[in-house]
């Protein structure tokens, strides 16, 4: 178990006793996309509601199987994110397709997770009914038919198909800028002129201004007062150096 999917299905396992006491919780936190402009708080409130204990228990397996090695490949900050994401674009999906009917469950969450497992681990297998073996990412493929079948009304059921095909969608989101921000980050810190060490200044300090030339003293004297003024990260590469051959 990993700190954030502990603490989600403890949150959930929580609300779901709390629902059962009080049922008027549920009313007030359950999301009704015709009421999202007066009640906000349940674009994500209603992912802690759940309508039985089977529906309880299936996502809370989903959250426990999938989550976990989720959590640790892309860090506890980024799974909550893409937690709370999916639920969240799940609800504006049933906000396009089913504007009248109140949503709950942690089902859109659950199904982002279960897509980003399949993306980092498209090929492991997963039994269905601990029997039939179904790769993680035709699984994410199947799911995705049933829900929109679903969705349009083929099984008569009441559940939020299209909250599940936005759980997908927002995960996919999700993944897919997180990435792009990594690319970044490791691009600008590729690009970014390497920062002085401690040695470094400590050699550059020993530089004496008197045994300089003229003009060298100058050029060490503008340098000194760039450092003094915009810190050693300003410094360009031919003014570092300048300051490593007067100091070798």
């Amino acid at each position: 178990m990993t700190p954030w999917v502990t603490r989600l299905i403890i949150v959930n396992a929580i609300m779901y006793f709390l629902s059962t006491v009080r049922p008027e919780l549920v009313n007030a936190l359950a999301f009704v996309p015709a009421l999202v402009l007066v009640r906000p708080w349940t674009i994500l409130t209603y992912t802690f509601l759940h309508g039985s204990f089977t529906h309880i228990l299936f996502n809370m397996l989903g959250l426990y199987f999938f989550g976990p090695r989720l959590e640790v490949e892309i860090g506890s900050n980024h799974f909550l994110g893409l937690y709370c994401v999916s639920g969240i674009v799940g609800a504006m999906l049933s906000f396009v397709f089913s504007p009248m009917t109140p949503i709950i469950g942690a089902s859109g969450s659950i199904f982002g997770v279960m897509l980003g497992f399949a993306h980092f681990w498209p090929r492991e297998r997963i039994y269905i009914w601990g029997v039939l073996p179904v790769e993680s990412r035709y699984m994410v493929v199947l799911m995705t038919a049933l829900s929109l079948f679903g969705g349009f009304g083929a099984f008569g059921d009441n559940i939020a198909h299209f909250a599940h095909l936005g759980g997908f969608a927002g995960g996919y989101l999700y993944l897919v800028l997180m990435e792009k921000t990594s690319r970044r980050a490791r691009f600008v810190a590729k690009m970014a002129p390497p920062a002085p060490s401690t040695t470094d200044m400590q050699r550059w300090k020993t530089i004496s201004r008197e045994r300089l030339h003229e003009v060298n003293r100058a050029e060490f004297d503008r340098i000194m007062a760039k450092i003094a003024a915009t810190g050693v990260a300003s410094l360009t590469d031919d003014e570092r150096g300048f300051l490593d051959r007067f100091s070798a």
